[in-house]
C-alpha cells in the first residue's frame, strides 16, 4: 500500500526569505494562503503583471515586488521559491535554477517539480494542524481542514495557554514533566471522546 512519506515542518517564515514568481490567479492564491497562515512572512514577488487583488495584498502588507520577467538573479538570498507563472517552460527553468542553488522549490500544480506542498491548515490560536494528501487531492485536504475547524473546540487556545502555564510550574526532571503533561492531555482527549 502506498503511503504519504512527507515530513511536516512548521517554518518561521518571518525568519526566512520566500519568493513567489507569477502574478496570476494561482500566485494570488498561494500568496493569500501564505499570509493568512503567517502574516509576518518575508515574501517578495516577481511577475510580468499582478492582478489587482494581488496588488491590494502587496500594498496592505507592504511587500517587495518587481514587475519584470523572471531572471535567475531573483533567487539571490532566497530560501524557498514558489513558481506559479503561466509558462511551463519558465516554471521548469525556475525549478532547475533553484535546485542548482540548493533552494527549496514548489512549482504550482506540478508535483514532480516540488520539494514540498502547501497543505490545508487549521488554526485555533496557538494550535495549528497541517493536512497533506501527498499532492493527490487538494480538494480532500480542503474538506479535512473544514472538518477539523468544526471539530476543534473554540476554547482550544485557552486550553493550550493553561497547559503552558502548568508546564512552567512543574518540578522535576524532563521525563517527570513529560509524564505529567501526557497524563493531563490524555484526560482532555478522553473527555472529548466521552462527549461525543
Amino acid at each position: 500500500m502506498e503511503r504519504n512519506e512527507l515530513y511536516p515542518v512548521f517554518l518561521k517564515t518571518d525568519k526566512i526569505q520566500l519568493l513567489i514568481i507569477g502574478g496570476g490567479e494561482v500566485a494570488h492564491e498561494k500568496l493569500s494562503f501564505l499570509l493568512k497562515s503567517s502574516p509576518n512572512t518575508q515574501v517578495k514577488l516577481v511577475a510580468t503583471f499582478f492582478r489587482e487583488q494581488t496588488m491590494d495584498i502587496i500594498n496592505s502588507f507592504n511587500l517587495t515586488y518587481s514587475v519584470k520577467a523572471y531572471d535567475e538573479s531573483d533567487l539571490n538570498k532566497v530560501n524557498i521559491v514558489i513558481a506559479a507563472t503561466d509558462s511551463i517552460a519558465v516554471n521548469k527553468q525556475i525549478y532547475a535554477d533553484a535546485k542548482a542553488q540548493g533552494i527549496l522549490v514548489n512549482v504550482a500544480d506540478t508535483p514532480e517539480y516540488c520539494d514540498f506542498y502547501l497543505g490545508g491548515i487549521v488554526t485555533k490560536g496557538h494550535v495549528k494542524i497541517a493536512i497533506s494528501t501527498n499532492g493527490k487531492s487538494p480538494t480532500m485536504a480542503k474538506r479535512l481542514r473544514q472538518f477539523f475547524e468544526e471539530v476543534l473546540p473554540e476554547n482550544m487556545n485557552e486550553l493550550v495557554l493553561n497547559i503552558n502555564d502548568y508546564r512552567k510550574k512543574l518540578k522535576g526532571d524532563f521525563e517527570e514533566k513529560v509524564h505529567a503533561l501526557n497524563e493531563l492531555t490524555k484526560e482532555f482527549v478522553e473527555q472529548k471522546n466521552n462527549d461525543d
